[in-house]
């Protein structure tokens, strides 16, 4: 892993990334996506999670967010190991998943892959932290996580993504509620 992906600043603000493995297509139930929204409050009662931005797309997530425990590692870590078990949970439970036995083959066969992975693997292993350290930069990211759906085509207006803090930057909280530094926006 490179140099620059890494948690320094263990106080730090950072901007993170990261996908599903062979940026498989997952979220695109409702069920799924729920398992990031529970999971993401959970971290923000239980974890001390500061989040200021974020942005679900089908097969990767984006955030900007601090550990105020000084632990974004292993917040993170701890995020991506229970959204992958809830996630397969999920899909292994649901009657409408018409792709599941594709998916649960793909996440098994990854996991064949690492020898530190016991059955499937969901995520891939990297989170490419990027410190942020000026409110330009800030300004920058945030944009670039609520312009993703936008780009992509899934909309023609950003906050007409669902699963988006762009929404939050209009006053709806309507699926997460998100942190404010003051400046960010």
């Amino acid at each position: 892993m490179s140099r620059k992906y890494k948690f320094y600043n263990k106080a730090g603000l950072y901007f993170v990334s990261f996908a599903t493995v062979n940026w498989i297509d997952v979220f695109t139930r409702q069920v799924y996506f729920n398992v990031l929204a529970d999971s993401i409050n959970y971290c923000r009662k239980e974890k001390g999670m500061e989040l200021y931005a974020y942005c679900f797309m089908p097969s990767h997530i984006h955030f900007i967010f601090r550990s105020s425990n000084e632990k974004p590692m292993e917040l993170l870590r701890d995020f991506k190991k229970y959204t992958s078990k809830k996630v397969i949970e999920a899909i292994e439970n649901n009657p409408q998943e018409s792709r599941k036995e594709w998916l649960l083959w793909m996440f098994k066969r990854a996991g064949k892959k690492q020898g530190n992975v016991s059955t499937y693997q969901f995520w891939q292993h990297h989170n490419k932290p990027i410190e942020l350290w000026s409110e330009d930069v800030i300004k920058q990211k945030i944009n670039y996580i609520h312009n993703n759906p936008k780009v992509t085509g899934f909309v023609t207006n950003a906050i007409d993504w669902k699963y988006s803090s762009a929404r939050n930057y209009q006053d709806d909280n309507t699926v997460l509620e998100i942190d404010s530094t003051g400046f960010l926006g």
